[in-house]
């Protein structure tokens, strides 16, 4: 008799083991194709796609397009693509939620801090370089965490506020654009790592199925 009611709820278990897997498998996964509305009114493209893998989470890939050889007079070409997985603490697509991201840039760019920067830098070999005519030519891999709320404006579109902050290595060679010298002293690439935000915006997320 108890053989009898432990294979019953071993059976039973399963069926309802199976419906709960169907049912799972059956519900409809949605995918939103996104723009940064940050970055698109000074030409600069960031399109993304998020797809939903389970109730609570999502993977996103993006890319990142800065074509500009020269912008206010600095350099700001950078090509980036990311991905990422979220978790959402209600539901995928709704509100409050936190995500793992890797990154990998290609850039011909000045960093911010050069922009307006007069000091004067001296090379180990003598060269004397004014900052702000400085820029960098490398590639950077990057890892962090992502924090973000999005909100649902309709049943299709939703608004997507999010910032990333972690770690990124650098590695590029340094020039001064006035004389076309390397100012580091490394013999092949300078290398730099540090700690910053490296990712953000405002995303207009279009619910495509």
């Amino acid at each position: 008799m108890k053989y009898r009611v432990l294979m019953a709820a071993l059976v039973f278990l399963s069926i309802g083991s199976i419906k709960a897997q169907e049912q799972e498998q059956s519900e409809e996964k949605s995918l939103y194709v996104k723009g940064n509305a940050l970055f698109l009114p000074i030409g600069i493209l960031n399109l993304g796609i998020e797809k939903q893998i389970s109730p609570k989470y999502t993977l996103q890939g993006d890319v990142f397009i800065s074509p500009w050889k020269s912008f206010a007079g600095h350099e700001l070409q950078i090509y980036s693509v990311s991905a990422e997985g979220r978790y959402y603490f209600k539901e995928a697509f709704k509100h409050w939620y936190l995500g793992a991201n890797i990154s990998f840039a290609a850039y011909n760019a000045q960093k911010w801090n050069y922009w307006n920067s007069n000091a004067i830098s001296t090379s180990d070999n003598g060269d004397s370089f004014v900052i702000s005519n400085l820029y960098q030519r490398g590639f950077a891999i990057m890892l962090g965490v992502t924090g973000g709320y999005q909100f649902q404006l309709s049943e299709r579109w939703n608004l997507d506020l999010y910032a990333t902050i972690g770690t990124s290595q650098g590695f590029y060679k340094g020039y001064d654009r006035t004389t076309g010298k390397r100012y580091d002293d490394a013999e092949k690439l300078n290398k730099s790592g540090e700690i910053m935000p490296y990712r953000g915006g405002v995303m207009i997320s279009y619910k495509f199925k």
